[in-house]
């Protein structure tokens, strides 16, 4: 009986000291440095372009792209209201959502020259490029649907029309699907890539306001990020809530990490980055939640070192609002705007 006790307890401490191992491994994330990008204006997305070690940041009238191993700012692609970007090698394009009203700006990716422009919905937001299907995709807020182009041609092959709500972020599958957040009904669509045509409806309760998108490709898993303050995991296959956990406010971005398998959340009300790892398909730890900056709500991840990017820039104080009106926005201290970058 006593031995039998000893090998439960030793049994025990092995496990414990395999979790504690896994969390340290997994944790210790901090800011470790800022790149200063000029210009004091706001921002959007950011996206990593891994393969081509290139950082591209939204920054209003511009797209500043920088180098992921230097740190150097190495050129801009000029655009209006710019919202995201979407690369495609193969072709040697880059494209640039912006919402003048509503339009996507055509670069090269060697020369970063504008090479022509193509419109699409009202207020197109969140973009990407399908290889599965070799199309780029926007998600047009205003006009409330999706638009498909061909980046050979640069021309709108087709769309989906009427989504009826306010469109938010998206994801393909890379093998025929699109997943896209419906913010405003609290429902998640998914999109024929091919025959731009909606399969499936699903309700992400207990998630409200689906806004952050990302996708676990090989486990069929999507990782959203609700206004509610929740993270949400979401099965690919049937639209079934796998699991929710809490986070801050003010979600923007999701991002996951396929090497380490970890999963990101960005929240911009509170500053912070939430770390989680997959544990499995179903069960997903919460590692530490990283102090950014106020207003740090989107991010990109670098697939290769594991690093996180965020905008982040530093506010005065909020003006006083008249009695009826809407709250005034703080202002941005100038020369204060900058890529913050997460890492161990």
């Amino acid at each position: 009986m006593i031995l039998d006790k000893l090998g439960r307890i030793g049994r025990a401490l092995i496990l414990f000291a395999s979790a504690a191992m896994m969390l340290t491994a997994a944790g210790g994330r901090h800011v470790i440095g800022k790149i200063p990008v000029p210009g004091d204006t706001g921002w959007d997305y950011l996206m990593a372009d891994s393969q081509g070690r290139r950082l591209y940041v939204s920054h209003d009238k511009e797209i500043v792209v920088i180098d992921l191993d230097t740190q150097k700012i190495i050129g801009k692609v000029p655009g209006s209201d710019v919202h995201g970007v979407a690369v495609v090698p193969e072709v040697g394009k880059g494209f640039v959502s912006c919402s003048d009203p509503g339009s996507v700006v055509i670069f090269d990716l060697k020369t970063l020259a504008v090479t022509g422009k193509v419109r699409v919905g009202d207020d197109p937001n969140a973009i990407f490029y399908d290889p599965s299907t070799k199309r780029v995709y926007t998600i047009d807020r205003g006009s409330k649907r999706v638009s498909a182009i061909d980046p050979k041609t640069g021309h709108v092959t087709g769309s989906v029309e009427g989504l009826g709500g306010r469109t938010e972020h998206a994801v393909a599958d890379e093998a025929g699907q699109i997943y896209l957040n419906m913010q405003s009904l609290g429902t998640m669509l998914r999109i024929d890539a091919k025959a731009l045509k909606v399969t499936a409806t699903w309700n992400l309760a207990p998630c409200e306001q689906p806004s952050s998108m990302e996708m676990d490709r090989k486990l069929r898993r999507i990782f959203v990020g609700c206004r509610n303050g929740l993270m949400a995991v979401v099965d690919a296959d049937n639209g079934r809530v796998v699991t929710t956990q809490p986070i801050g406010k003010g979600v923007d971005a999701s991002e996951f990490d396929q090497a380490r398998g970890i999963v990101y959340f960005s929240t911009g009300a509170d500053g912070a980055l939430w770390v989680f790892h997959q544990d499995s398909p179903e069960r997903y730890t919460l590692v530490e939640t990283v102090k950014t900056a106020a207003g740090s709500r989107t991010m990109a991840v670098d697939q290769r070192t594991g690093k996180a990017y965020l905008s982040a820039a530093e506010f005065g104080p909020r003006p006083e609002t008249a009695p009826g009106a809407p709250p005034r926005r703080a202002p941005m201290i100038p020369g204060s705007f900058s890529v913050l970058i997460v890492g161990e």
